[in-house]
């Protein structure tokens, strides 16, 4: 299962430094390719704001 960023997303870019695998691409809120999320949660982890979470 992949993770999502939500709305709440600041576009800090801290997630996408933490990601290994290379999933998390830059914009206005910051989006997760389910296709290359590897579901290791580091992303979330790192997020100040809490806006990342599993995909349902």
């Amino acid at each position: 299962m992949a993770y999502k960023i939500s709305e709440d997303c600041v576009a800090c870019g801290t997630c996408m430094g933490e990601c290994p695998s290379g999933a998390i691409s830059e914009g206005d809120i910051y989006k997760i390719d389910p296709n290359v999320c590897i579901d290791c949660g580091t992303c979330a982890d790192a997020c100040p704001m809490g806006a990342i979470s599993p995909a349902e």
